[in-house]
């Protein structure tokens, strides 16, 4: 049995892992790189035949997992593709808005067309959490919750006997809305992410005190509160936080813009998926609470509705994508009030490497949008409390709790630095033997 390595290997995205078994190919998720240093990897061609994979089975519906599914399917794929249900209803969301950025922003040949999506969607089919799928003789897999985003999902295959776990993103747990991740008791092998392997986050009891006090300070300086975040779970996750604050009076009476379609097309997807809410969330809809709406919110679905937003004075919150500042409505805010010193810029959502809000986040004094120098006179916070990533200390728990050591854990997702952290720390708390895989690398699995 063989697995390769063909993104997220020593970086964050572009997660693609071959799985092959005598006749079998599985694919597990097909991400979009992002990030200045490894974009232009995407229109490079698959180093492996597509027409040749039986089917693809995929985590979540972020686009750093889901973003070449298209591009697969021009290139010959027409096996099935597999994931829970509120993945597939959130991929059409996320790989349109990705398709219509390119159409603004590439000049040369789109990675893929609008119908090589519809026609991902025809070969796309939806599996329950917990439910035995087989996938041909002695290949098997169940998805189990991963905590991570609505319907993400760790995948556990039996191979010959073998048992193999790919994590996707396991969650920050607790966090709003959401289960945390199942735990799994016994794994021989064990494809991990590292996202966050190197880092710890705040105590998850501060990160709404913290969010209380970047809004009283932000309104009381008279400025703006820009928040970039990701349309699909962060957003949600916010509203839900700014719901209890300001229910609860806890913050000051101000307009707090979402200016972000993609996010207010997700939140339709949320609505009809409460089945998959935790106790707490699940319990204030029963009580009639309105999750996601709430006096002083102002959704701005069109452009003349976004445009509209300057002529409200400040104090305000505006919360739109992208999460890194990559692209979408955050940009106009950002040449707007980076320059004003009473305005705040808070950085919610991971930042990769390459791009504009890991610039801004390392402490650039002036950055680059839309071929205009504009100064970062704003304050800038951070609140790693707000991740959706499992921090270092939560990725060692998981792992711990399985009843028997696994043979090998694979380290992936992460940046070098963090990917080699978690490593040492696995070697060094739970005695588990480690590897860091190198792109494209490939190993034999003992079966």
């Amino acid at each position: 049995m063989k697995l390769k390595f063909l993104g997220a290997a020593q970086t964050v995205t572009g997660s693609c892992f071959l799985l092959e078994e005598e006749e079998t190919k599985i694919l597990i998720d097909c991400g979009l790189y992002q990030g200045q240093d490894v974009v232009d990897k995407n229109y490079e061609e698959f180093n492996f035949d597509p027409s040749q994979i039986d089917y693809l089975i995929v985590t979540h519906a972020h686009l750093d997992h889901i973003g070449r599914i298209p591009k697969l399917i021009k290139e010959g794929f027409t096996g099935k593709i597999l994931s829970t249900a509120p993945t597939k209803q959130i991929a059409p969301i996320v790989l349109n808005d990705s398709y219509d950025i390119m159409k603004r922003e590439v000049s040369s040949e789109l990675l893929f067309e609008k119908e090589d999506i519809e026609q991902s969607l025809q070969r796309w089919e939806t599996v329950d959490y917990n439910e035995k799928v087989e996938l041909g003789d002695q290949i098997s897999f169940y998805f189990k919750e991963a905590g991570h985003i609505l319907g993400s999902a760790i995948v556990e295959l039996r191979v010959s006997g073998k048992k193999i776990i790919f994590t996707g993103d396991l969650g920050n747990s607790p966090a709003p809305l959401l289960k945390g991740p199942s735990r799994i008791e016994e794994a021989d092998y064990v494809i991990m992410e590292s996202a966050y392997g190197g880092r710890t986050h705040e105590d998850k009891n501060r990160r709404k005190e913290l969010l209380e006090d970047v809004i009283e300070d932000t309104v009381s300086s008279g400025g703006t509160l820009m928040i970039p975040a990701f349309a699909i779970e962060r957003t949600q996750e916010l509203l839900y936080e700014l719901n209890s604050l300001v229910e609860n009076k806890r913050i000051p009476k101000v307009p707090i813009f979402i200016d972000s379609p993609m996010a207010i097309e997700a939140l339709s997807v949320y609505k009809n998926n409460k089945q998959y809410f935790d106790e707490e969330a699940s319990e204030l809809m029963n009580q009639g609470d309105k999750l996601f709406k709430f006096p002083g919110l102002i959704f701005t679905e069109n452009e003349y509705q976004s445009k509209q937003i300057n002529d409200v004075q400040p104090p305000k919150v505006i919360v739109a994508g992208a999460g890194m500042s990559t692209g979408g409505r955050i940009l106009h805010h950002e040449i707007r009030y980076l320059p004003d010193p009473n305005s705040c810029l808070l950085l919610i959502c991971y930042q990769v490497e390459g791009t504009l809000g890991r610039e801004i986040m390392e402490g650039a004094d002036k950055v680059e949008i839309f071929g205009k120098e504009i100064p970062v006179n704003a304050k800038v916070k951070e609140i790693g409390g707000y991740s959706n990533h499992a921090d270092q200390r939560q990725l060692l728990e998981w792992l711990g709790s399985l009843e028997e050591k696994p043979e090998n854990v694979f380290i992936t997702q992460g940046e070098p630095e963090s990917a080699e952290a978690l490593s040492q720390k696995i070697n060094d708390k739970l005695g588990i033997a480690t590897k860091v895989p190198s792109p494209d690398e490939e190993f034999e699995l003992q079966v």
